[in-house]
């Protein structure tokens, strides 16, 4: 980073000189356009400068700071926007770099007062900006940035502490959404860890009273939500605190401790000398604007506690429960998670890097935080195989203690599995087998033999069969019967093959409807058309009535069961062959489909022919309903007849629910468009 700033402090000395010659020769086009050129290179190299530092270097971060400056104050009259908008962007997008740029400032307030003025003014801007627009993570970050600046002199503690006290009276407000003032108040809260030993030693009235106000708000709160987004319904061995609960019981242990806290890196303290020479700037007025009724909030969430320090091996002890350090180090991992997760081996390798690893055991807290999002109710923020993904590039960069860690985090959640919430349930059971089918299927299935003694209801019975469910669509029958020992067979899925019930040597051979079966299928591959289908179908198994009895949209649901079963046998190879089928006789499936009886029998055809293989039959429901050869009203209705009620435990059935739920929830916002 020296060199880099060497060299730019250069290129900034050549750069003026030669905009003299410029200015005497003349110029033109071509002198334009090198300028032109020339100024977008200087701010890329500023930009690249101010993003890099902090970055492992042979210099310490305090003379990479003091040589930064020097580059930047030396190129603010011609720089000034680009450097602040850089600056605050970064301090949106890098809150891990916070109090490193808050540093950055201060030096140039120092040496350019103005500066500091314009950036304040920028910051509270920004904040206005980002509240108006709902972007509620960039509103936060600028919130802890702005009271970082009060530890390096640029921002008043009293003009800070105003700011605060703005958003508490948010929190307070009467007659608006809980789900506003828990932001709020969460906001004001997260602030704390940076700027509470400074607003102690020189504002400490000012900051109890705010703290009262805050504390009075949480202890009204309802908190009606919280049994919702439980992942377990016991608070043994490990509390599922509300996070808004937990983060105060956090700062109340910070308060305790004076404000001390062992986990920020703060550059400033070894400028302070100089940084406490500087003038410090009011900041401007902000208040917050108001509720508005399409506004989306930020959803509560429930704090994931998984291990305690009894869990973790001899070494770095993982941080209490209540401890600000646990709620620092979780806020920058998850940050770390959610900026890199689309790229899964630079998110590992990120969160592996952890500045203070060597202080934590840090893949316990990666395991508790990276299953606290895959257990995020409602819905988790990511795909689930994003997190299966990282996890298992966190197994290969880390083989000595990852997959340990990960090990002893599945037995301990296994253990659980009685008081696990039923949609956490179903997204482990979704992980786990996707993790195995990357590590060759090895377990040490041995371990969990008290399931075989076990109802086959029984959460631990059910969990190892639904496993071994995924894994067959993620192997093959073979290999899946190879991973687990005899003693396990009981749990093993049934080959999946179709029950084609018109089969010529079957129970019903002889009958009409095999022989109209044995008809469609020559036609079929006669390549028939819909229409020489129909008139079959019509002719095999409609039966004799007169001419005012016939209706068009009168149910025969032998004639619909023989088509379903016999087209959907014939295309039985790989999913590809059965949508082709689907596809070819479209019209003959919507013109037998007409109503929702129809669908309905349909949907059953469908399951007697693949009752054996899950994964097919939520393949084909899903082509169903998206083709709309039957409706979301059918499937749903389908789904809670008396007939489904011994399928409810199992998870496919959920997975059809929830494919047309998505499904309506499309068609409805499509029309509501």
């Amino acid at each position: 980073l020296i060199h880099f700033i060497k060299r730019a402090l250069m290129m900034s000395h050549h750069r003026r000189k030669r905009g003299y010659d410029d200015d005497e020769g003349g110029g033109g086009y071509r002198t334009k356009k090198r300028r032109t050129n020339e100024h977008m290179e200087i701010e890329d190299r500023l930009e690249s400068l101010i993003l890099r530092v902090g970055e492992k270097s042979t210099s310490s971060l305090e003379s990479n700071l003091e040589g930064l400056a020097s580059v930047l104050e030396a190129d603010l009259s011609t720089y000034k926007s680009k450097i602040l908008k850089i600056l605050v962007e970064c301090a949106m997008k890098l809150p891990d770099k916070c109090t490193i740029y808050t540093t950055l400032i201060g030096l140039l307030n120092t040496k350019n007062y103005n500066f500091g003025g314009e950036c304040v003014e920028l910051l509270v801007k920004s904040t206005k900006d980002a509240l108006k627009s709902f972007r509620w993570s960039d509103a936060r970050f600028l919130l802890r940035f702005m009271s970082d600046l009060v530890n390096c002199h640029v921002v008043s503690a009293g003009s800070l502490l105003q700011l605060l006290d703005n958003f508490v009276d948010a929190a307070l407000e009467e007659g608006v959404p809980q789900v506003r003032r828990d932001w709020f108040a969460y906001t004001v809260l997260s602030a704390l860890p940076w700027v509470g030993r400074e607003l102690y030693e020189k504002k400490e009235s000012e900051l109890d009273r705010m703290l009262g106000s805050l504390e009075g708000y949480i202890k009204r709160r309802k908190k009606i939500h919280h049994n919702a987004l439980r992942v377990f319904k016991s608070d043994h061995p490990h509390p599922q605190e509300e996070y808004l609960d937990c983060l105060w019981q956090q700062i109340k242990r910070l308060r305790s401790d004076m404000w001390i806290e062992k986990h920020i890196i703060r550059p400033y303290l070894a400028f302070d000398s100089t940084l406490s020479e500087a003038l410090q700037h009011n900041l401007p007025s902000l208040v917050p604007p108001p509720h508005h009724p399409s506004t989306l909030y930020p959803l509560p969430t429930v704090i994931f506690r998984m291990f305690d320090y009894t869990d973790c091996p001899e070494g770095p002890i993982l941080p209490g429960q209540h401890s600000i350090e646990r709620w620092l180090i979780e806020e920058q991992l998850r940050h770390i998670l959610m900026s890199n997760h689309l790229e899964r081996k630079e998110c590992a390798a990120q969160l592996l890097s952890y500045p203070l690893k060597n202080k934590i055991p840090l893949e316990y807290i990666i395991v508790e935080v990276m299953f606290g999002e895959i257990f995020r109710l409602p819905n988790p923020l990511c795909l689930e195989i994003a997190y299966g993904s990282i996890l298992i590039e966190l197994c290969k960069l880390q083989p000595s203690t990852m997959p340990q860690v990960l090990a002893q985090a599945t037995e301990l959640l296994y253990e659980r599995l009685d008081g696990m919430n039923k949609t956490c349930f179903d997204r482990l059971v979704n992980w786990f087998s996707y993790h195995l089918s990357n590590f060759q299927f090895r377990w040490s299935w041995d371990d969990w033999e008290d399931a075989l003694t076990q109802d086959p209801e029984e959460p631990k019975a059910k969990f190892i069969r639904e496993v071994l469910l995924k894994c067959l669509r993620l192997s093959y029958h073979q290999r899946v019967v190879e991973i687990v020992p005899e003693t396990f067979a009981v749990f093993l899925p049934d080959k999946p093959s179709p029950n084609f019930k018109y089969a010529a040597n079957g129970q019903f051979a002889g009958s009409v409807e095999v022989r109209a079966s044995e008809h469609l299928i020559a036609a079929i591959k006669r390549k028939c058309t819909s229409e020489e289908v129909l008139a079959l179908l019509k002719q095999e198994l409609d039966p004799p009535m007169a001419e005012e009895d016939m209706e068009d949209n009168v149910c025969n649901p032998v004639k619909i069961e023989v088509f379903t079963q016999t087209l959907l046998f014939l295309g039985q190879k790989s999913f590809s062959h059965s949508f082709a089928a689907i596809a070819k006789f479209y019209s003959v499936l919507k013109s037998l489909g007409n109503t929702e009886e129809a669908q309905i029998c349909i949907l059953r055809s469908v399951v007697d022919l693949w009752k054996s293989h899950q994964q097919m039959l939520v393949v084909l429901i899903d082509k169903l309903l998206k083709t709309q050869i039957v409706e979301c009203a059918a499937v749903a209705n389908w789904v809670f007849s008396k007939e489904m009620v011994p399928e409810f435990s199992k998870c496919y059935i959920w997975e059809i629910v929830h494919l047309t739920i998505r499904k309506m929830n499309k068609h409805v916002a499509k029309l509501q468009k």
